[in-house]
């Protein structure tokens, strides 16, 4: 039996691949999501049930972080939490008490780096895409740019020309680029960096504040230029539509950029040449690097997902997630089983003179030591009494 907290900000999807990975391994699920999001999994268990699965095989249990503490302390056979870093040490903590499997997904603060050769009009798009959609609610975003400084304010430049044109309103409206956060909690946490960056020096070229004027929980996408490591934006993970941009100067600055960090979920190079992106992909400490693009990975079904430091332990998705939900057993069935072994009791002169001969037939380079161990061996062997 698996149990699975899901998070809020992708209350279908992520609930939906991590309980079918487990239930077409044969498990039982109880999955938790979300306090603010409970019909999206509700729905998911309507949808199955619908299709013909046992009822028994997977049950929706609801409510806040004590639902939570008590899957943990069921009988369950292993745990999948998806959340924040801070809840997910709670979790691996009571996990360890009695010893129950993990798999940790506690987000990221992913790096993108954007190198001198790149098409500016092409990597300016993914940066605000990647930094925006979905409100900058997503593990995967861009959540600290690092460009070249030969194109750096070219760069900036076109981030946010495109940026101006975004539209910000009701989600459930078709025209709209960028809908609500979640509460206000989360609001209060992306003002705070913001505010702290631009009092540390960075410069604000677009958004910064609240848009109240359409809602509570909306928030201008921002960009922020000349950033650095001493600030919160480019340390924590921010969740929320804001784009922070600095500068490097080689490739190895930047490789040392990405990973001055606590996270290392995914990253992302860019560059007009394949064989120089994955050179630096291959110096990123993070469970996932693509190179043109970003976030995607995660759509990708064979792809396994998760990430290395504090972004978590094990993988969903793919053949690796799937082996996750399964217990490994190694079955050994011997092909001579009424011969007795040469390895058993019988110990003397004559079982070493077996073992000598029974490693040259093994591992000597010379055709004719190794028939000599085999003959020597098998020789010993028939002389030799085994209890």
């Amino acid at each position: 039996m698996i149990g699975i907290i899901s998070p809020w900000n992708y209350p279908f999807s992520i609930p939906s691949v991590q309980s079918l990975a487990a239930l077409i391994t044969g498990n039982a699920v109880v999955l938790k999501p979300s306090e603010f999001t409970p019909f999206s999994s509700l729905e998911l268990q309507r949808l199955l049930y619908e299709a013909g699965l046992e009822k028994d095989l997977l049950q929706v249990i609801t409510g806040d972080g004590s639902a939570g503490a008590a899957l943990l302390n069921s009988n369950i056979h292993k745990v999948i939490f998806t959340g924040s870093v801070a809840t997910g040490q709670r979790v691996a903590q009571a996990a360890a008490a009695k010893l129950l499997p993990t798999v940790l997904e506690l987000g990221g603060k992913d790096p993108m780096i954007v190198l001198d050769d790149v098409s500016i009009e092409v990597a300016s798009s993914a940066a605000i895409w990647g930094a925006f959609m979905n409100a900058g609610q997503t593990c995967l975003s861009v959540e600290r740019c690092y460009v070249h400084e030969s194109i750096y304010e070219k760069f900036v430049k076109a981030c946010m020309e495109k940026t101006a044109k975004l539209r910000v309103g009701n989600g459930a409206d078709a025209t709209t680029d960028i809908g609500p956060m979640i509460h206000q909690r989360q609001v209060k946490i992306v003002q705070a960096h913001v505010d702290n960056a631009v009092a540390h020096g960075a410069r604000l070229l677009a958004g910064g504040r609240t848009l109240s004027e359409i809602g509570p929980n909306f928030f201008a996408p921002t960009i922020l230029a000349d950033v650095n490591h001493s600030m919160r934006i480019m340390r924590e993970e921010t969740f929320g539509p804001v784009l922070p941009v600095c500068s490097f100067k080689t490739e190895d600055e930047a490789v040392a950029l990405a990973n001055d960090s606590e996270f290392g979920l995914a990253a992302s190079v860019w560059s007009r040449n394949r064989e120089r992106g994955e050179r630096v992909a291959a110096k990123i400490n993070a469970g996932t690097v693509m190179v043109n693009d970003v976030i995607s990975c995660f759509g990708i079904s064979e792809a396994p997902h998760g990430g290395v430091k504090s972004s978590g332990i094990g993988r969903t998705h793919g053949r690796l997630g799937l082996e996750e939900m399964v217990w490994v057993k190694y079955v050994d069935s011997d092909r001579l089983p009424a011969m007795r072994k040469l390895w058993w009791y019988g110990y003397g002169p004559q079982f070493q003179q077996q073992m000598d001969g029974f490693i040259e037939l093994l591992f000597s380079k010379k055709l004719t030591k190794r028939l000599r161990g085999g003959l020597k061996s098998t020789s010993s062997y028939l002389r030799r009494r085994i209890l």
